[in-house]
Order: structure tokens, then C-alpha cells, then sequence
């Protein structure tokens, strides 16, 4: 079984491109935070502010180890590549693909919507920095960037979808035939 990971920073278009994505390529579509939530009982908030974030880390690490085997699309919270056993597991199980959202677009999507702990914590600078520091672990863990800068949710959702036709991706083989 093969998954197709959407990673980014917070506010790149993981959820909304994976919810179209899942429609074209016909596979269901999972929000890692949505899962999490369900599965904790209580608000990625609450966990932060109860647990602390290395709790919340692991269990997104854990979701990845434990996850459904089924083909799927994933829509991973923004922290996920971080951690090398996340990007280990992500490329080892599926193409990974990065949405590469210019950080201006990104902070004009965050700072209208401030329940996120990390947002509520956090400068306009802070947050840019954060964006730099992971940027570096999205590129470790991609298969392919995704350039999102002047184009529509269904141009990009297009292109993904694309290639993964275009590698002849089988999602029941355990292999991706005609990558480079």
C-alpha cells in the first residue's frame, strides 16, 4: 500500500489540496491534526498547553508508524518533517510531495486564524523564522516541490495528480516505477 503525503508550513493548502486530491485520484483523505484530535479527545491547544509539544510530536510520530494500511492521501501537520524517523517513514511508504508557499502568502492565512498554539505564541518574525528553519526538512523529505506561488488550488491539485500518473504510480505495489 502506498500513502501520498502533503507536508508544508501551517497555512500552505495541505488540507484543501488533499480534500481535492482525494476526489480526482480516488483515495480518501486524511488530516494527521483532525486525527490526532479524534484520537486524543481534546484540541491540538489543549494538548499543547496540557502535554507540552514534544507529547504532541510523538504523537505524530506515532500516527505515521500506526496509521491505517491503505493507500491515502495524508495531509501532515507543518512540524512533521522535523523529526528524521517522520521523513524516513513518509518516503519509505509513500511519495511525499512539498508544498512550497511563499511565507507572505502563508501569513496571510495564519494571522487570521490564530487558534493555532504555535500562532498564539508567536511574532510575524517568529514565525518566519520557524517557516526558514523547516524549510530545510521539507526539501529532505519530498519527492517533489510543489511551487504554489501564482497558482490555483486546482492547478496545483492537477499537477500532483499528474505525477502520480505520470510515474505509473500503482498504489498496491510497494514500488514507484519511472521515478527519476
Amino acid at each position: 500500500m502506498k500513502k501520498v503525503y502533503l507536508i508544508g508550513y501551517m497555512g500552505s493548502g495541505k488540507s484543501a489540496i488533499g480534500r481535492r486530491l482525494s476526489y480526482i485520484v480516488k483515495m480518501p483523505f486524511y488530516d494527521m491534526d483532525q486525527e490526532i484530535v479524534k484520537k486524543a479527545g481534546m484540541s491540538i491547544a489543549d494538548i499543547f498547553e496540557i502535554y507540552g509539544e514534544e507529547w504532541f510530536r510523538d504523537m505524530e510520530t506515532e500516527f505515521l508508524q500506526t496509521f491505517r494500511d491503505e493507500s491515502c492521501i495524508i495531509a501532515t501537520g507543518g512540524g512533521v518533517p522535523v523529526r528524521k524517523v517522520n521523513r524516513d517513514i513518509m518516503r519509505s511508504t509513500g511519495l511525499v510531495f512539498f508544498l512550497n508557499a511563499p511565507f507572505q502568502n502563508i501569513w496571510q492565512r495564519i494571522a487570521k486564524k490564530n487558534k493555532r498554539p504555535i500562532v498564539q505564541r508567536s511574532t510575524r518574525a517568529g514565525l518566519e523564522k520557524l517557516y526558514a528553519e523547516r524549510k530545510t526538512a521539507y526539501l529532505a523529505a519530498a519527492h517533489f516541490k510543489v511551487e504554489t506561488k501564482n497558482r490555483t488550488l486546482r492547478e496545483i491539485t492537477d499537477y500532483i495528480a499528474f505525477q502520480i500518473s505520470r510515474l505509473k504510480w500503482d498504489v498496491n505495489s510497494k514500488e514507484v516505477i519511472g521515478k527519476n
